[in-house]
């Protein structure tokens, strides 16, 4: 059986990602370290190009995800609906705004923010969107790692010339 490097190489870049950006997150204090490390995982790719774009869309998607879950939050009695709701304006938003490659996210983060928002829906919002950047950040720092060792098309592994 031929080993998966790039999946393992993938994996380990991921692994770094998330527990740096987790430890620097509970050194910081912040309330809700999970959200930077699910960030660093979602956009870590072998690529360094790739992870920026991902990372790039993924705090557009924070941004509006989180602005419409504060806004719409305290207009809606806390509950399920409240959330369903939220999300189905969130997402018909992106897509109006020709963002339907983000509006998945949006729309989730968009349902995290009415439902736990509190009474502080735009701080609540505020903190997510840091502790995503600050998962993107590390991701985006582990990116820039050379590969270890670099595949082609043909599966031959080779040592990365970078």
């Amino acid at each position: 059986m031929k080993i998966p490097v790039g999946g393992i190489q993938l994996a380990l870049r991921a692994a770094v990602a998330a527990g740096l950006s987790l430890a620097l997150a509970q050194l910081f204090r912040l309330e809700y370290p999970i959200y930077a490390m699910i960030a660093a995982v979602i956009v870590t790719d072998l690529s360094a190009s790739q992870t920026r774009k991902l990372g790039l869309r993924r705090l557009v998607a924070t941004v509006l995800g989180a602005a419409c879950g504060a806004a719409l939050g305290p207009l809606l009695l806390p509950g399920p609906w409240a959330v369903g709701l939220s999300i189905l304006v969130a997402m018909v938003i992106c897509i109006l705004l020709r963002g339907q490659d983000v509006a998945k996210v949006v729309g989730y983060i968009c349902g995290i923010v009415v439902l736990e928002h509190g009474a502080n829906p735009w701080s609540y919002a505020f903190f997510r969107f840091i502790e995503t950047v600050l998962g993107i950040g590390v991701a985006w720092l582990i990116s820039l790692v050379p590969k270890l060792i670099r595949t082609d098309e043909s599966g031959s592994q080779e040592p990365d010339a970078r």
